[in-house]
């Protein structure tokens, strides 16, 4: 039995952020119902290229929609507040990636479900929140970067601000709000009453900054960025040269210095005064990289990981393919096959969580696909079915 059997999950949801998150749910079995405006040709993602699987359906759109279910529904018509009201009547919980201002005008709030189901749990994942000056602001994970301090951190010192390779505060706002949905469903499970759950691209932005943020706001530091991708405050750590490329050394514990040092014989280094402790070694970052740029130069990246192995925190710097087509990956079982009915040998990135039972390996839904099947489960008859066909509700 996967961790959420049994929990149900409506999600008005598209592109990233949320759908990131309640793919999290899904894979570790709960029962994800998305919503998608069939005016709208549903989720924006399915349409997003370069590779698409049909008119309707993409790569992208894929990459976070798996093991969910498709129901077609326009939540500005008249009748669609009584078909959500059913959905919630069976939910345990809704999540919603919208503008600030639109889940109260759309009636996903805890105070507009409440009445069908006091136990709902409503998570709400917004650019800036759904109060305050920027509730009606629409906004994307580049700009939360760019103003949330990551481009003045990322890249070479004398180069220009630079974002990070990926969407990182889509993929972290995600996991904080199916950690608060998750949290407020027990919650509710114990007390019997739902609520509201907010979270905020801009606010996770903000706390991703961690220690950063605690060296400005006690001290007055402002970090940029270092060379090499170094660690601004241990050393080594950070890229350095090889016979045929790159490596990442990362000897964020003391013992590993010595360790280093033998593996490239060059054991003196460790008791030399300049080098002897963190604070040493950054003073003199400098002089220490063209030490080790000299010494590691004699051999290639993968000869220095063998002789790393396990003693010294180490990584091959990959590319794409490199990283995906790794014998590690494969081995950690990272790589799924999840047939898609115009691919039957689709491939994606697994989860990360393991229960200890297999996951559901279902492709993302073809538009509305499980529409009338979910309106069956929640009461409603053919005849009513196709009235909401015909008013254009679903």
């Amino acid at each position: 039995m996967l961790p959420l059997q049994g929990m149900r999950i409506v999600a008005v949801e598209q592109y990233g952020a949320g759908p990131y998150a309640t793919m999290q749910l899904a894979d570790l079995g709960a029962e994800v119902i998305k919503i998608e405006n069939p005016r709208d040709g549903g989720d924006s993602a399915r349409r997003v290229g370069p590779f698409h699987l049909g008119a309707d359906d993409s790569h992208f759109f894929q990459s976070f929609n798996r093991n969910k279910r498709s129901l077609t529904l326009d939540l500005k018509r008249p009748g669609a507040r009584q078909v959500l009201a059913a959905l919630a009547r069976h939910a345990d919980g809704t999540l919603d990636n919208l503008r600030g201002d639109l889940p109260a005008r759309l009636g996903l709030t805890y105070d507009a479900l409440k009445d069908a189901n006091p136990r709902i749990v409503c998570a709400h994942l917004s650019a800036y929140g759904r109060s305050g000056a920027r509730a009606s602001w629409p906004g994307f994970d580049y700009l939360m970067q760019a103003e949330a301090g990551y481009l003045a951190l990322t890249g070479e010192p004398e180069g220009p601000p630079a974002r990070m390779g990926l969407s990182i505060v889509d993929y972290m706002t995600g996991l904080f709000a199916g950690l608060g949905l998750l949290a407020g469903i027990i919650a509710a499970r114990a007390g019997g009453v739902g609520r509201d759950i907010d979270v905020s691209l801009y606010d996770c932005a903000l706390q991703n900054l961690s220690y950063l943020a605690a060296w400005y706001l006690n001290e007055g530091h402002v970090q940029g960025r270092e060379p090499r991708s170094s660690h601004p405050s241990l050393t080594p750590s950070q890229l350095y040269r090889t016979k045929d490329g790159w490596i990442f050394l990362m000897c964020n514990k003391e013992k590993f210095w010595p360790v280093l040092c033998a593996a490239i014989g060059r054991p003196e280094l460790a008791e030399e005064a300049a080098f002897r402790r963190f604070a040493d070694r950054l003073a003199n970052r400098a002089r220490l990289t063209r030490i080790l740029d000299a010494a590691l130069a004699r051999k290639t990246t993968a000869e220095w990981l063998d002789a790393f192995a396990g003693r010294v925190p180490a990584a091959p710097v990959n590319d794409l393919a490199a990283a995906l087509d790794s014998p590690f990956a494969r081995e950690r079982g990272m790589i799924w096959p999840v047939p898609h009915p115009l691919r039957p040998d689709f491939r994606m990135v697994g989860a990360p969580v393991r229960s200890g039972d297999e996951p559901p390996k279902r492709p993302a839904p073809a538009l509305g696909a499980d529409t009338e099947a979910i309106l069956g489960e929640c009461g409603f008859d053919a005849e009513r079915i196709a009235a909401l066909k015909r008013d254009g509700v679903v």
